[in-house]
């Protein structure tokens, strides 16, 4: 055998084909990768191998509910038109209800195990597809709500205890999606986090000239400000500005928020740049050499 475990990795990497598959063309290859790679776009299994230096950052965020369980996830393509076609649509929701039904530990698993059905999408829309990140949830005698705005580009799950109705619990999903909150409320906050806030405070009072002795009093309410604006609870309700989000829970049954999960399609992935002209370049010129 003329490769080693970490051949089988990288040409993992390089077509998305699942591991056992990849080992076998490695065997039949002798450890050639790229003679590997050709025998598995013969196969019809590695056709994302040549877009893999692409960058999937469109996408779509989707949920999936299935009795006490739902599922929020986040899948990338490369353009939004794909983004917006049923078949890439389609596509998503058969990876949510396989995490909700499998509840596999992470990302590569679920890559892993749905290796063929991947390859299968990619050799149909002709874009690279990665699965990027998803969250689980299952509730005993709660409440799970998923909301899903603009067509997949802010995804929310949030929990309830049993008391909230359907109209409420969507009401905060619908809000943690427009507001973001970070924490359900200030409690939850890390301490080094409030400090940082502290610090940042009293440095840009300091700045502008306050006078030391009525810097922690105003810093105070910086900080009262501050959990308003990443609390979930202290956050003025979208629906009415004049109560908080606590408020219209306590007016509504005393419902308590358990969990939540926001996801905005894309945030910190590499963008593409779009060069038009560029592109039209590479088509002529692969026009050419393909005459």
């Amino acid at each position: 055998m003329n490769f080693t475990s970490k051949d089988v990795m990288d040409l993992r990497a390089r077509t998305g084909v699942g591991m056992m598959d990849c080992k076998k063309a490695l065997v039949e290859s002798d450890g050639d990768m790229e003679k590997a790679i050709e025998i598995l776009r013969e196969k019809g299994m590695a056709t994302g191998a040549k877009r893999a230096g692409k960058i999937a950052s469109q996408g779509i965020v989707d949920a999936y509910s299935e009795g006490n369980v739902s599922v929020l996830v986040e899948v990338n393509c490369e353009s939004d038109f794909v983004a917006r076609g049923e078949q890439f649509k389609e596509f998503v929701q058969k990876i949510a209800a396989y995490i909700a039904s499998a509840n596999p530990a992470d990302v590569q698993a679920v890559t892993e195990n749905n290796a063929n059905l991947i390859n299968e999408t990619v050799a149909k829309i002709g874009e690279k597809i990665v699965v990027r990140r998803f969250e689980r949830y299952v509730t005993d005698g709660g409440k799970i709500s998923t909301y899903i705005h603009m067509g997949g580009k802010i995804g929310v799950m949030v929990e309830t205890d049993a008391a909230a109705s359907d109209e409420v619990a969507h009401d905060v999903a619908l809000h943690i999606a427009a507001v973001n909150p970070s924490y359900i409320c200030s409690s939850e906050i890390p301490a080094a986090v409030v400090e940082k806030e502290r610090e940042i405070s009293k440095a840009q009072l300091l700045n502008e000239g306050k006078k030391p002795e009525i810097i922690d009093k105003i810093v105070g309410g910086k900080i009262s400000k501050f959990y308003k604006e990443v609390c979930l609870l202290e956050q003025p309700f979208v629906k009415d500005g004049e109560k908080s989000v606590a408020d219209y829970l306590k007016a509504n049954g005393g419902v308590k928020v358990l969990r939540f999960t926001r996801y905005t399609m894309g945030e910190g992935l590499e963008k593409k740049e779009e060069n038009l002209a560029n592109e039209v370049e590479e088509q002529i010129a692969k026009a050419k050499a393909n005459k």
